[in-house]
């Protein structure tokens, strides 16, 4: 799985790939976010939010999909300053439409925010989810 087509924005030599296979996976995916968020600029909250939509995200590749990928890049839009994750997988995707999955939270007993939990904490978000596919999430958090 390579992204095909590097969102605008992103400032070149900024980004992180970070594969999605296992438990140290997510370590090294927040580890990078951290490192790119706190170079930015990103306030200690701002750092713990993003880390924290990353963890989301790359456990939900893992429980999902088994494996994917996830992109962590430096944005910039006219001076303004941010970070960009792109979650991908070619996992089972999100059945029924995204708005009804919108709402939805971790089930009892499961860790995690959920996707209605990282839009929360997040400025941007994008789903793109195909039956049997895959799904590709894109969460940007701009700096304040």
């Amino acid at each position: 799985m390579v992204f095909r087509v590097p969102p605008r924005g992103i400032v070149a030599g900024t980004g992180a790939h970070v594969p999605i296979r296992s438990d140290a996976d997510i370590a090294i995916a927040r580890r990078k976010c951290r490192t790119l968020a706190e170079t930015i600029g990103f306030s200690s909250t701002e750092v713990v939010l993003v880390t924290t939509a990353i963890s989301e995200l790359a456990r939900n590749i893992l429980y999902h999909a088994r494996r994917g990928e996830i992109l962590v890049s430096r944005l910039d839009h006219g001076g303004r300053d941010g970070i960009l994750l792109v979650a991908h997988d070619e996992g089972p995707g999100i059945p029924g439409p995204w708005p009804a999955a919108r709402s939805a939270r971790a089930k009892p007993g499961e860790d995690g925010l959920g996707l209605s939990g990282i839009r929360r904490v997040m400025d941007e978000m994008r789903v793109s989810s195909v039956a049997g596919k895959g799904t590709t999430i894109t969460v940007k958090k701009w700096k304040r």
